[in-house]
């Protein structure tokens, strides 16, 4: 009677002891992210019990035991890895004004991402930049009559260089200063002027002076080309005036790398026929690839008898923006025309620096005595510019513009926070419904007491089944003890007979 009253209360205890460490167990393995691994462990210890109800019989070596534990671990934690999936929590908040808010923004940014990065910037294609070259030649004759002299100016005489690069002038205008030999010759009148000859020391800036004073003239004595140049006086009308009639021929090739195509301004319908009739218009021969001297000067801005006279320059863009999502045959170039010098609307005693000119001497021999002829040239400047722009769809700017569009979402959800957590009557609700507060410190009184409120039923499912685990333990420890209490017994038995 008194055995089994004290093996009563030993299991008592032992239940109680095991049931509540159980729970401080599972609770504690829940709270650090382990209650995917309580059936593992619930498995090492139904082995441990099996072990230790081997009564009488050896039992198995710490590897043995520990090795199964971790094994089980491992598996459990790389199947948890691959087989399962978090996502946050929201909060559903019922409220006119944050929902208005929230819409219009996003409606904001759908707009941003369908009418400027998909529509206006083109986001979903892939661009490139092509390498060009440019021929040009200039067709046309010029006729002067200067103190009596007739001369014909034709292509060598009036462009500059002559080699038909992308950047050349057009003389409309000059100055020119015949038989010039180097010796000594006084300076032209306003420019040098002196007394004495020690008014003309210390040399010159434009010129060599020899410190000689000339009478006649009242000016210094220099060595250079004499006789000097005098460009006081610029012709007008210009002397080359007919050169509104000149002609210029452009041909313009161009390659995308990145895409493989090759485009000329000779595109489809541009032959030998229609070239030798056509004439650059922006409306009715867009795409004539010869132009009016006279015509370029207009469009741009300018008036030709003042840039003819003292010179200019103007910019010829070629622009080919093609999109290579259609027929390459849609690719084509537009042609525009830039002032470059000045503005037209400016009058001539404001600009700082009217026209563009140039000096340009050819030297020959006469008498074994080396002289030069010296030009002045006025003219028009034409800078012959290509840009080039090809986009062709690419699936990778695409996502690019998908995935930037879809971050710039979360500004409405950025803002709506901030109006709900700041701003709203009732945002002491919305912050204890947004975010949970847990303290890791508590006892395991209140640990036990808040996992009542916390966790599910699943949780409680698996604290009860730990519990029978925990039974059938105390009935193999019980069972184990009766069986050693019956082999006492009978011990006993046999030494009474003995005796």
């Amino acid at each position: 009677m008194g055995r089994g009253g004290k093996r009563d209360r030993v299991e008592k205890v032992l239940h109680s002891r095991t049931s509540h460490e159980a729970h401080q167990l599972l609770l504690l393995q829940v709270l650090a992210g382990g209650s995917r691994h309580i059936g593992s462990s619930r498995e090492g210890e139904e082995e441990e019990e099996r072990e230790e109800c081997m009564c009488g019989v050896k039992r198995p070596s710490s590897l043995g035991v520990i090795w199964p534990k971790m094994r089980n671990q491992i598996t459990s934690t790389l199947s948890d890895f691959f087989f399962e999936y978090e996502t946050p929590r929201q909060v559903l908040v019922r409220n006119r004004r944050v929902g208005v808010v929230c819409r219009l923004i996003q409606l904001g940014v759908l707009g941003y991402i369908i009418g400027w990065v998909f529509i206006y910037e083109k986001g979903y294609q892939s661009t490139d930049v092509a390498v060009s070259s440019v021929f040009t030649k200039m067709k046309g004759v010029g006729y002067t009559e200067v103190k009596g002299g007739e001369r014909i100016w034709d292509v060598a005489d009036y462009v500059f260089p002559p080699q038909g690069d992308s950047s050349f002038v057009v003389m409309t205008n000059y100055i020119i200063t015949e038989g010039q030999a180097l010796g000594k010759c006084p300076e032209l009148p306003g420019k040098a002027n002196c007394q004495t000859d020690a008014d003309c020391e210390g040399g010159g800036v434009k010129r060599q002076m020899t410190g000689m004073c000339v009478n006649t003239t009242k000016t210094c004595e220099v060595y250079a080309w004499c006789p000097v140049e005098d460009d006081n006086h610029i012709p007008d009308p210009a002397l080359l005036s007919s050169a509104e009639n000149y002609t210029l021929f452009i041909k313009n090739s161009i390659t995308f790398p990145l895409f493989g195509v090759t485009r000329s301004n000779l595109v489809e319908g541009i032959n030998s026929a229609y070239i030798s009739e056509c004439l650059y218009h922006p409306v009715d021969a867009p795409l004539c690839p010869i132009f009016k001297l006279g015509d370029i000067v207009k469009i741009s801005g300018f008036d030709f008898e003042t840039i003819a006279r003292v010179g200019g320059a103007i910019g010829i863009l070629i622009d080919w923006t093609c999109n290579l999502d259609v027929s390459v045959k849609h690719c084509k170039p537009v042609y525009t025309f830039h002032g470059l010098y000045g503005n037209p609307d400016e009058t001539e005693k404001v600009k700082a620096s009217v026209g563009y000119n140039f000096r340009y001497a050819k030297h020959y021999m006469e008498d074994k005595v080396e002289k030069r002829t010296l030009l002045k040239v006025f003219g028009i400047r034409l800078d012959i510019i290509v840009q080039t722009l090809a986009r062709r769809f690419d699936i990778i700017p695409t996502l690019t513009a998908i995935g930037s569009g879809v971050g710039i979402f979360g500004v409405a959800t950025v803002v709506c926070d901030l109006v709900l957590l700041y701003l709203l009557p009732k945002r002491e609700f919305y912050k204890n419904m947004k975010f949970k507060y847990t303290n890791m410190e508590q006892d395991s009184d209140s640990l036990a007491l808040d996992s009542s409120i916390f966790y599910s039923e699943a949780n409680q499912g698996q604290v009860e089944a730990h519990d029978r685990s925990n039974q059938q333990k105390l009935e193999a420890q019980s069972h184990c003890t009766d069986k050693s209490g019956e082999n006492s017994r009978e011990q006993s038995e046999t030494d009474g007979t003995k005796e």
